[in-house]
């Protein structure tokens, strides 16, 4: 049974850490405000910009004219996977979903005989993958010193991932992150980033007949690769709010839990304290009796 300094010690130590989780809770609720309202306001540029993209897309078709950025190669033996997490901890499980979302994607093509290569996007899902998948990762970039995510981040990312493409590295690319939902509400993604898909979104007024100066094709080999850029943007202002939510529901969950530890201890304690005084007023009483 620990003394009763023991006890006392234990009690200011976790009384020390409930001050820092509920120090680190506020401040996440202070910088999810910010993050959240970045992440939604990319949300309908890269929409719109996913939507003409659409548009022209299915202007151009099956043309040999089109780029191949949204084309193809052709074939799907090699896989990159850029995989966006936190550059730290202490948010819950927000990191290992995003990992574990990637992971079951590896494993998956890895079963279908695919090359997979692998791109980190912040410390933590490096740590997590390379305890499995090593050999796979590629590259990794770090953004610790980042203090706000900008479009030149994000841009540097995208024109690494166009410039293996055009050596012949890998046929398709595909981007894993968080999307943010809610406080307590952050889903994995993963979205295909190359070949570039047409998709389904079509922009208002698009029963119209455009006439596109340059031609499509033309205007198709500049966007794509700007909208790589703007989704991987995106991604990773989805993932800074995510995080930031995340944090801000684990340090509220330790705080609560510190503060039930010290209940429990300061319990503990003065049942103690109580059980050693009774015990010396037993000895006290009992050695004036035998005097």
């Amino acid at each position: 049974m620990p003394s009763l300094k023991d006890l006392k010690n234990r009690i200011a130590s976790v009384k020390a850490t409930q001050k820092i989780t509920k120090a680190m809770k506020m401040v996440a609720a202070a910088k999810l405000r910010r993050a959240q309202e970045a992440a939604e306001a990319a949300r309908p540029y890269s929409q719109r910009m996913a939507a003409v993209l659409s548009n022209i897309a299915q202007a151009v078709g099956a043309d040999d004219s089109a780029p191949r950025l949204m084309t193809g190669t052709g074939k799907d033996d090699t896989h990159l996977l850029v995989v966006c997490t936190a550059e730290r901890g202490l948010c819950g499980g927000f990191n290992s979903q995003i990992a574990r979302h990637a992971r079951d994607h590896v494993r998956k093509l890895l079963a279908q005989g695919k090359t997979v290569k692998i791109i980190c996007v912040g410390k933590k899902g490096f740590d997590i993958l390379r305890r499995e998948f090593a050999s796979l990762i590629i590259d990794r970039v770090d953004l610790r010193e980042v203090k706000k995510i900008g479009f030149e981040n994000a841009d540097r990312i995208g024109h690494k991932v166009i410039e293996l493409f055009d050596n012949g590295e890998f046929d398709v690319c595909t981007l894993f992150y968080s999307e943010f939902k809610s406080v307590i509400s952050q889903i994995p993604t993963a979205q295909q980033l190359i070949p570039a898909s047409a998709g389904e979104a079509v922009a208002e007024g698009a029963s119209a007949i455009y006439e596109y100066e340059p031609d499509a094709a033309a205007i198709l080999s500049d966007l794509i690769p700007r909208n790589i850029s703007v989704q991987i943007f995106r991604a990773l202002l989805e993932n800074v709010a995510g995080e930031m939510g995340a944090k801000m529901s684990a340090m509220d969950n330790a705080t609560r839990n510190a503060g039930e530890m010290i209940n429990k201890l300061t319990l503990n304690y003065n049942r103690q304290r109580q059980a050693q005084i009774t015990k010396e007023l037993i000895e006290i009483i009992s050695g004036a009796e035998a005097l």
